[in-house]
Parts: C-alpha cells; sequence; structure tokens
C-alpha cells in the first residue's frame, strides 16, 4: 500500500490530470484507490464529476475518523473513491499552525485510510507550504511532473533542499517529464541531462490536446479515449512507477 502525492512548486505542470489518470489506471488494475484532492480549486473533483458534502470543510478534515468517510465519495469507475476539495482548503494552513503536531496532521488523517486503500493519490496544491510539508511527511512517495526547462529544474532543486532541511530523503521522490514539446530542442536538451539522475523516470507525457480536452470529457484520458498517444503515455508512466515502487 503507498500515499502517493503528485506535487510541484510551480502550477500549471500536469499535475492534476497526472493525479486523476495515474489514479483510474490504479483502479482498473483492481487495486481500491482514493484519490484525495487537496487542491482548493477543486480540479480532480471537477473531473470526476464529484460534488463535495456542503458541511464538508477543512476542520473536519483535519478532524479525520467519521468526517472523512462521510465525506468520501465513489467515482464513476470500480475501485476508484474521491475525497473532493473545498475552497476553505485555501486557509488550511492557519488551521494547522493552530493545533498542536501540526506536522503530523495529515499522516494521523490518512492512517486509517491506509487500512482501507492499497493506493492513495494526493493532488497537492502548488508552492511550499505547511500543508506541503504534513503531505510530504505523509506520502511514501512524492511524484513530480517536470516540464523540461530550466526555471522548473530550478524549482525541483528547491523541492530537494526542503525536504532535507525537513529531515525527509529525498529519495522519496520520483520525477517525470510533462507536457513535453517534441519539437523544442530544449526540451531535449534538457531531458538528456537529467535522464540520468538518481530518481528520474524514463516515461515522458508529452503537451497534447487530448489532455487538455479532460476538462470537456469530464473523465480520465484513459476513459475517454483509450487506444489516443495521450492515454498510452500515461499507461508507460504508471508502469514505470509501479517499478519503482516495488523496489522500495
Amino acid at each position: 500500500m503507498a500515499v502517493i502525492a503528485v506535487y510541484n512548486i510551480k502550477g500549471g505542470v500536469g499535475k492534476t490530470a497526472t493525479a486523476v489518470n495515474l489514479s483510474y489506471l490504479s483502479a482498473r488494475e483492481g487495486r481500491k484507490t482514493l484519490l484525495c484532492d487537496m487542491d482548493p480549486q477543486g480540479s480532480s473533483t471537477f473531473y470526476f464529476r464529484i460534488r463535495p458534502d456542503r458541511k464538508f470543510n477543512t476542520k473536519k478534515l483535519l478532524k479525520g475518523g467519521k468526517h472523512i468517510d462521510q465525506s468520501i465519495r465513489g467515482t464513476d469507475f470500480p475501485w476508484l473513491d474521491l475525497l473532493p476539495a473545498d475552497f476553505s482548503y485555501r486557509n488550511i494552513d492557519i488551521a494547522l499552525d493552530d493545533m498542536k503536531k501540526s506536522r503530523q496532521r495529515i499522516s494521523r488523517v490518512l492512517k486509517p485510510l491506509r487500512r482501507e486503500y492499497q493506493n492513495i493519490f494526493i493532488d497537492c496544491p502548488p508552492n511550499i507550504t505547511l500543508l506541503s510539508e504534513n503531505i510530504f511527511y505523509a506520502a511514501d512517495h512524492i511524484l513530480v511532473p517536470l516540464i523540461p526547462t530550466t526555471l522548473s529544474h530550478l524549482s525541483l532543486q528547491q523541492l530537494y533542499r526542503f525536504l532535507e532541511e525537513i529531515g525527509e530523503s529525498r529519495s522519496k521522490v520520483m520525477v517525470f517529464f510533462s507536457m513535453v514539446e517534441k519539437r523544442k530542442k530544449m526540451h531535449w536538451e534538457l531531458m538528456r541531462q537529467l535522464i540520468k539522475k538518481k530518481g528520474v523516470l524514463p516515461a515522458l507525457i508529452p503537451y497534447l490536446a487530448d489532455i487538455e480536452k479532460m476538462g470537456l470529457y469530464r473523465q480520465p484520458v484513459g476513459a475517454a479515449l483509450p487506444q489516443s498517444p495521450a492515454a498510452l503515455a500515461y499507461v508507460d508512466l504508471w508502469r514505470e512507477i509501479s517499478k519503482r515502487m516495488e523496489k522500495s
């Protein structure tokens, strides 16, 4: 069983599309899977056509227990459940800061869910915050979609430094290239440099219109267009991630 946080300091890197598609593929293998939408924008929640409980909010999330159980929703896909986002998550750092042992709160919330689900994915908001720190402690693996540009590489180094500061191992991090434009020479050059690094996966997700159209289909690309290059790219990525998790 694994908790997999899909995270990047930067927004707009394909993080939510990754969380949605990989959780779908995990469930398609017959693994009981939960996707936790922790981003107040609620994009994962939108993609799965889920309406959250109006009574659910940051306070109830951090209490955990029955409040979580009552708020988890089934999706249209077997073995796949979703814990919807709430807009109140925008203030979650304030709520965490007021709590004792606040850096372990998300770990405590997820602990009973670990017994129920084989894989738990977390769609994380961008930036490094107290919530991010909580998620890093709770996660077994931190999956980082990386657009192959210089600034994206710098943000990855910031993540590594932060993990070192809080005493978490960078071995948790799995990096893959996202939104790759094959016609861009700079993309290929940076990928050639980084692919040799430890923790960088060989699979990549190209920049494709079919992934952007998920907002129209409101379902994973593997469900809407199962034979498309986009869907097959996520299958390859999930295969590589599964291999790494088996070895760890």
